[in-house]
């Protein structure tokens, strides 16, 4: 199971972030890990447990989303025979299969509102109901859970429970995304290279330097999962060469030379900079439902810097 140590990456928003992990771990307090789909939180989750006291323990994982609402309850808390059609035996939930452990709940965005109240009651008290029983079971559970969802936009339609929210979000944990944190493209790819060379018994594929700056100026809307598959393919089509720009697939070149065109001419009369920045935020937020993370990369700047353009300009991240 991953460590800290094998999370890659050396810049200022992974290492901030980690120094967070790894006070959480130490705490054994239940945690909410959020961040883009591809920036690695099942990883982070991961190497949570692996550096906690519970580190010899189960780690279970549940999609939340994977699981029609039908069996959700079941899948979690277990269920006893002839709770309902079809149970035609005791079953034994995830939380009592990780007694002493740690369940981490992807998704957590997906799980329906009835079962939230029962995991709130969990969270609060360590009792499981199984489906049908009349007495709860103590169980020793720490729960990680994640989303990719903007859960205070959720809480706002009534789709997520707010006390269940605060329950999760002790210390938050959000990962960054791939164009945050563009300075450790160089050493994860490596290390894909190095991965994917060893598991194909292939020679290591090398990225030139211009090759590099080029992955750098790329948006990365898959992160780091993105970047992992694009080695596997490179490793297995180009093994051992040294790996040019053009030797990219087109998508990646097409949109660097978007980026680092510019097609706004500035008015005859000019503009009121503060007003323009101001208003281009509010955009971003507007189309991105108040996502910071997303109105930071379709900005082309990292979250802290648009942070402080929100409150500088005094304006609303929805």
């Amino acid at each position: 199971m991953p460590s800290f140590a094998s999370i890659i990456g050396n810049s200022p928003a992974l290492e901030s972030l980690l120094r967070s992990a790894r006070v959480v771990a130490a705490a054994d307090v239940t945690v909410l890990i959020t961040g883009e789909t591809g920036t690695g939180k099942e990883i982070l989750a991961k190497a949570i447990q692996q550096e906690s006291p519970r580190a010899n323990k189960p780690f279970v994982t549940l999609n939340c989303a994977a699981l029609p609402e039908s069996l959700v309850e079941s899948e979690l808390f277990g269920h006893r025979k002839g709770a309902f059609t079809g149970a035609f035996f005791n079953k034994e939930g995830l939380l009592q299969g990780c007694d002493g452990g740690t369940l981490f709940l992807d998704e957590i965005n997906s799980l329906p509102l009835s079962i939230q109240a029962k995991l709130l009651r969990f969270l609060e008290s360590g009792e499981c109901m199984p489906v049908g029983e009349t007495k709860p079971e103590l169980v020793n559970v720490r729960i990680i859970a994640a989303t990719n969802a903007n859960l205070l936009h959720k809480i706002k339609t009534g789709e997520f429970r707010r006390d269940l929210y605060f329950r999760l979000d002790v210390i938050p944990l959000e990962l960054p995304t791939l164009q945050q944190r563009t300075s450790d493209i160089e050493l994860l790819a490596k290390h894909f290279f190095d991965y994917f060379a060893k598991i194909h018994g292939l020679p290591v594929a090398v990225l030139s330097q211009q090759t590099i700056e080029s992955l750098r100026a790329y948006s990365w809307p898959g992160n780091v999962r993105e970047l992992r598959n694009l080695c596997e393919r490179l490793s297995i089509l180009l093994a051992g060469k040294i790996i040019d720009p053009e030797n990219l697939p087109h998508e990646y070149l097409a949109e660097t030379e978007v980026i680092q065109s510019c097609d706004f001419i500035l008015p005859e009369q000019g503009l009121k900079l503060d007003k323009f920045e101001a208003e281009l935020i509010y955009q971003a937020l507007v189309r991105t439902n108040g996502n910071r993370s997303k109105s930071a990369r379709l900005l082309g700047i990292s979250r802290d810097a648009l942070l402080y353009r929100i409150q500088k300009h005094g304006l609303s991240s929805h």
